[in-house]
């Protein structure tokens, strides 16, 4: 083992001039070493492109109307029923699924028929008994028409008695009186079978219009009823049928912006589940009240398509269109998003004006623009561009003219 003096010998510090030397030229190589390694940084930093979102500039004439507001609802149906019998009885059979295309009166279901159509066999005898009576009742009429008109031949001669002839009459009157009473008993017999077959159809669950099946309710074998008879053991309804030819969209505006919509405007909607898909439609009403709680005003709007991919309950968000006059001329220039506008800045060196920077070969050009109305977050550029430029949105912080970029498509 070496000796503890050895070890601290060891630890001791080398103080002679060499040293020192060897020791700041080491610091002065390092140093330099780290700028060279900075400056070289700063060089490849600065050429690298600056990554940039760009959209592309649209030409104003194929824009179409522009959006005045911008709101968002839920399809809905305004023909929709929970289809149910008019009396309480059990389901026997059921014909419907959900999903299913019906037309109007199309059967939907049966109840059991045992009971109806006991009481219109019932009816039906009653009414052919009145029938036979009324038949005899006109057979005795004749004979005592014929009876009578032979008494009167008779009490002429002075061959029978004042009295007998008076008998024979009051026998004609009281057939008469029979037959009369007869008929209306048929009558009665008649609208009794009548009722007695509409109770029959009573047992026969139709569909009231044409439409889808979106729900179905109940089973064979439960009981139905018109009315709710509590306890969840009695089914109100067979099915839900929604008439598909009666889908509109109900939207909730802003009670801020709702002047700034009218009856039979242009409308664009877009389905949730089909963003790439655009359906024109128009505004039918303004619902002439408002919602305390959400500050809004429902607008009902229909949509000039009917589609099968349109259904009730989907979300949708509508565009509410400027009117177009069709003797304007075109609308010139281009339509750019409000983020890629550059203000203006009496400080800037690159001039005062608004402006956006336009990309072009991978390097940015300030463009000076003169601005239009603003119209759904877009900019209408009256004069500067025509369509189809890249420009930059939101332009960051240092960008100058002819910066080299790197686009990447925001929209």
């Amino acid at each position: 083992m070496s000796r503890p003096e050895e070890l601290l010998k060891d630890l001791r510090i080398d103080r002679r001039p060499e040293a020192k030397r060897r020791g700041g030229y080491r610091k002065w190589v390092a140093l330099l070493v780290l700028l060279a390694a900075g400056v070289a940084f700063v060089v490849w930093r600065q050429s690298q492109p600056l990554l940039v979102e760009t959209a592309m500039a649209a030409p104003a004439a194929e824009a179409g109307p522009p959006v005045l507001l911008d709101a968002s609802g839920f399809v809905t149906a305004r023909r929709i029923a929970t289809v149910s019998s008019k009396i309480t009885g059990r389901v026997a059979e059921v014909l419907i699924e959900e999903g299913m295309k019906v037309e109007e009166d199309a059967l939907l279901a049966r109840l059991d028929d045992t009971d109806a159509r006991a009481q219109l066999e019932l009816a039906s005898a009653q009414l052919a008994s009145a029938q036979s009576q009324l038949a005899e009742a006109r057979t005795r009429l004749a004979l005592a028409e014929t009876t009578l008109t032979r008494q009167q031949e008779l009490l002429g001669r002075q061959l029978v008695a004042q009295s007998a002839f008076d008998q024979v009459l009051a026998d004609r009157d009281a057939a008469a009186a029979r037959l009369v009473s007869l008929q209306r008993a048929v009558d009665v017999s008649r609208e009794q079978r009548a009722l007695s077959a509409i109770g029959l159809q009573n047992t026969e669950i139709r569909a009231p219009f044409g439409g889808v099946i979106v729900a179905k309710a109940a089973q064979p074998g439960e009981m139905i009823s018109p009315v709710s008879a509590g306890g969840g053991f009695t089914r109100t309804g067979i099915g839900t049928l929604v008439d598909m030819q009666s889908l509109e969209v109900n939207v909730d505006v802003n009670e801020a912006f709702i002047g700034r919509v009218q009856p039979r405007m242009p409308v664009n909607a877009v389905l949730n589940a089909y963003p790439d898909w655009n359906i024109p439609g128009s505004v039918i009403a303004i619902v002439p009240t408002a919602d305390r709680s959400k500050a809004t005003v429902k607008v009902r709007i229909a949509l000039d398509s009917q589609d099968p991919r349109i259904v009730p309950d989907m979300g949708v968000r509508v565009s509410f269109l400027a009117p177009v006059d069709p003797m304007a001329p075109p609308l010139t220039g281009a339509f750019v998003p409000e983020s890629a506008i550059v203000r203006a800045d009496p400080d800037a060196e690159q001039g005062s004006g608004p402006a956006v920077f336009v990309v072009e070969d991978g390097r940015v050009r300030r463009q000076p623009v003169r601005l239009g109305e603003e119209a759904n977050a877009l900019r209408h550029v009256t004069d500067g561009l025509r369509g189809g430029e890249a420009v930059v949105l939101v332009p960051p912080s240092g960008l100058s003219d002819g910066a080299r970029v790197q686009a990447r498509d925001g929209r």
